[in-house]
C-alpha cells in the first residue's frame, strides 16, 4: 500500500513540475512574484478617478464637434460602452454618468477648470504607476533620466491614447457608411444575419487594431523597454485579443458581480472598479508573456549595451554576427607556417 502511494505521490509531481515548466504557468508565477494582483488593484483605483476627469475635458474641448455630428456622438458613445461598461447613461439608468451632462461641459467655468487640472494630476498619477507597474513585471527598476522628459512622454501618450479613441470612433462611422455602400451594391440588407456578421466581424477587427495600438503604447513608449518587434507583435496580439473578449463578456461579468442586493446603491462604481481591475489585470499579464518570452530566449531588455550586443538582440544573434579571427601579418612579409 505505501509503495502505491509513493508511486502515485511521485506521479503527482512529476506533474506539478512538468506544468511549472510550461508557459502559462511561468507567466503566472512571474506575475505574481512581481505582486501583480496588487499593482492592477492600484492601478485600477487611480484609473477611475482619472477617466472621470478625462471625459469631462474631452467633451468640455470637442463637446461642440460631438454635437454637430450625431453620427460621430454615437460612435464615440458605443466606442466608451464597449471599452468601459457602465460609464456613460445613455438613458436606461445604468451609467455613472448622462450623455446629457457630457455634452453640456465646459472647459470655460470653474467646474472645467477644476476637471482639467484633476485631468492632469490623474492621468500623469496613473500612467506613472502604471510605468512602474510594467517594468516590475519586467523586472526592472524604474525609469530614471529627466523627470521633466519623462513628463512629456506620459502627455504624448495620454494624447495618443486620447486620439486611438477618436481614431476608433471615426473608423466605426466611415466603416459603417463603407459596409452601407458595400451592402447596396450587393444587395445585402444591412440587417440580414450576413450584413450583420460583417459588421459585428467589422466592428471586432477595429477594436483588435485600436487595442493592439494602445498596448504598444503601454509598453514600448510609456514604460520605455526596447522589446524587439518579433517578441512584442505577438504578446500584443495575444493581449488585444484577451482585451476583445473581456469587452465583449464585459455586461455578463459586471452583471454577475454586482447581483448582490446590498450593492444595488453603489452597483455602477463597484462595477467599474472591477472593470477597471479586470483591465489592469489583463495589461499585467500580457507583460509578464513578453518577459517571460524573453526571458526563455535570453533576451535582455534592460537597456545596457554590452560590448558586441545590441539591446533586445537575442545572444544567438551575437555569435552569428562574429566573423572569424585572421591571421595578422607586417607588410611586405608572409605568415610563417609552424
Amino acid at each position: 500500500m505505501k509503495a502505491a502511494f509513493d508511486r502515485v505521490a511521485a506521479l503527482v509531481g512529476r506533474v506539478i513540475a512538468w506544468v511549472e515548466r510550461t508557459k502559462p504557468a511561468r507567466v503566472w508565477n512571474r506575475y505574481l512574484r512581481a505582486r501583480g494582483p496588487l499593482l492592477a488593484q492600484g492601478l485600477s483605483f487611480q484609473a477611475i478617478f482619472a477617466v472621470f476627469a478625462a471625459l469631462w475635458v474631452a467633451f468640455a474641448i470637442a463637446g461642440f464637434v460631438v454635437r454637430g455630428d450625431p453620427a460621430l456622438q454615437a460612435a464615440i458613445v458605443e466606442v466608451l460602452a464597449r471599452a468601459f461598461p457602465g460609464l456613460i447613461d445613455t438613458g436606461d439608468g445604468d451609467g455613472a454618468v448622462t450623455l446629457d451632462a457630457l455634452l453640456s461641459a465646459t472647459i470655460l467655468g470653474w467646474t472645467g477648470a477644476l476637471a482639467a487640472v484633476g485631468l492632469v494630476g490623474t492621468a500623469l498619477g496613473w500612467l506613472a504607476s502604471a510605468r512602474t507597474a510594467v517594468r516590475a513585471i519586467f523586472g526592472l527598476a524604474d525609469a530614471t533620466g529627466n523627470p521633466i522628459l519623462r513628463t512629456l512622454v506620459d502627455l504624448a501618450t495620454a494624447a495618443g491614447l486620447a486620439a486611438a479613441l477618436l481614431v476608433s470612433a471615426a473608423l466605426t462611422v466611415a466603416s459603417a457608411d463603407a459596409l452601407g455602400w458595400a451592402f447596396g451594391v450587393a444587395g445585402i440588407g444591412a440587417q440580414t444575419t450576413i450584413g450583420l456578421l460583417i459588421s459585428r466581424a467589422t466592428g471586432i477587427a477595429i477594436t483588435f487594431v485600436v487595442d493592439a495600438i494602445v498596448l504598444v503604447l503601454l509598453y514600448r513608449v510609456l514604460a520605455g523597454i526596447p522589446i524587439p518587434l518579433r517578441l512584442l507583435a505577438p504578446g500584443v496580439a495575444v493581449g488585444a485579443a484577451a482585451l476583445g473578449v473581456l469587452k465583449l463578456l464585459g455586461t455578463l461579468l459586471l452583471g454577475g458581480a454586482t447581483a448582490n442586493p446590498l450593492l444595488v446603491s453603489f452597483a455602477v462604481i463597484l462595477g467599474l472598479l472591477i472593470w477597471f481591475s479586470l483591465l489592469c489585470q489583463v495589461l499585467l499579464v500580457v507583460a509578464s508573456w513578453i518577459a517571460e518570452t524573453a526571458a526563455g530566449r535570453g533576451v535582455d531588455l534592460s537597456g545596457r549595451r554590452r560590448p558586441g550586443h545590441r539591446v533586445g538582440e537575442d545572444p544567438s544573434d551575437v555569435s552569428a554576427r562574429r566573423r572569424p579571427l585572421r591571421p595578422r601579418t607586417r607588410p611586405g612579409r608572409v605568415a610563417r607556417a609552424d
